[in-house]
């Protein structure tokens, strides 16, 4: 029997919070479409140049999330980097966008497919960590890197994730590790015939929109300082 295809938004989700991604499958369609400023957002990763050449009131009406002169130099370390690497104008001017991809086990858009090698390249809105990427980010990446490699019927063994608000861009190696994160993500949606026990790590409950219908209690401001 033929399993059906795990969405790429799925994983990311139950890489997070697998009770999260029960909820959330749980929705109509259109109320799961992102908001707009994230479009907003993603719209960034195709003007770098731009951006980096703009005056700074102008970057300033800009949807980034850092003060423009800060912005400016992070963008512009970020560049010197990777030209030095050989990368900048691949990520700049990518082979493809907002690509379909579908695999054996996954399938959702690869917001830039880059060539030679064959690469994926995603684009968060948010912000990243202090190093590396955000673990349901990790599994997002081998998930659009294994579907564009089924795809094209070859290996794919790095993925890049783009910060544009913040002007950072990070490459990520396809490793042991990250693919078993992967799997574990995938049988999670698999195997979500109820909602999964209650994530232990109470952060990720404070910012949640199905906090109230998890039944998890979050902690207020007041409590947290002994007020309560």
């Amino acid at each position: 029997m033929t399993r059906a295809l795990v969405s790429f938004s799925d994983l990311r989700t139950a890489a997070y919070c697998p009770r999260k991604c029960y909820y959330q499958r749980r929705q109509a369609d259109e109320d799961r479409e992102p908001p707009p400023e994230v479009d907003s957002i993603r719209v960034l990763a195709t003007r770098y140049d731009e951006l980096l050449e703009a005056p700074s009131g102008t970057l300033e009406s800009e949807p980034i999330a850092v003060p423009a002169v800060r912005y400016r130099d992070r963008l512009g370390a970020t560049r010197d980097r990777l030209a030095d690497a050989g990368q900048w104008d691949r990520l700049c001017e990518p082979a493809d966008r907002e690509v379909f991809a579908t695999g054996r086990d996954c399938r959702g858009v690869v917001h830039k497919v880059l060539a030679d090698p064959l690469e994926p390249a995603l684009i968060s809105s948010g912000e990243p960590p202090e190093n590396g990427v955000w673990e349901s980010q990790s599994v997002h990446a081998v998930a659009a890197a294994k579907a564009l490699a089924w795809e094209h019927q070859q290996s794919v063994d790095r993925a890049w994730l783009e910060y544009p608000a913040y002007g950072v861009i990070r490459s990520l190696e396809l490793t042991t590790r990250r693919k078993a994160q992967y799997r574990s993500a995938l049988r999670a949606v698999r195997e979500l015939d109820g909602p999964p026990a209650r994530t232990t790590n109470r952060s990720k409950c404070e910012s949640c929109e199905f906090a109230a219908e998890c039944g998890v209690k979050t902690r207020t401001l007041r409590s947290l300082l002994g007020f309560e």
